[in-house]
């Protein structure tokens, strides 16, 4: 059964859009590479405001652990993780097991 990581960033006042475009052009194509193509992306527009969150799908968590590892041996994702200090101001990380009928198996 697949497994989908939610993960949630809270932004510091006022940037959500300015991330969104820095994390865009410096780094969505390296997490794609590694992880795959992304479920989504969203930023919150009520309730939490100043939230991104994305969602990756994992056939298990082997999976995912063996696509993390190999996200964190490229050069190019450990130069960029020191960049979003400026943004990010907390992480929140959840997996999440589709239902049974979920359409994301």
């Amino acid at each position: 059964m697949a497994i989908i990581e939610q993960r949630t960033y809270r932004i510091k006042v006022g940037m959500v859009q300015d991330y969104l475009r820095f994390y865009h052009t410096e780094a969505f194509e390296i997490h794609c590479r590694y992880l795959g193509p992304s479920i989504g992306w969203f930023y919150t527009d009520i309730g939490g405001l100043n939230e991104i969150v994305m969602m990756w799908r994992y056939e298990d968590y082997a999976d995912r652990e063996a696509r993390r590892t190999a996200l964190y041996a490229d050069p190019e994702w450990l130069a960029f993780i020191p960049k979003t200090r400026d943004y990010i101001e907390k992480m929140d990380n959840k997996i999440l097991k589709p239902a049974f009928f979920s359409p994301l198996q």
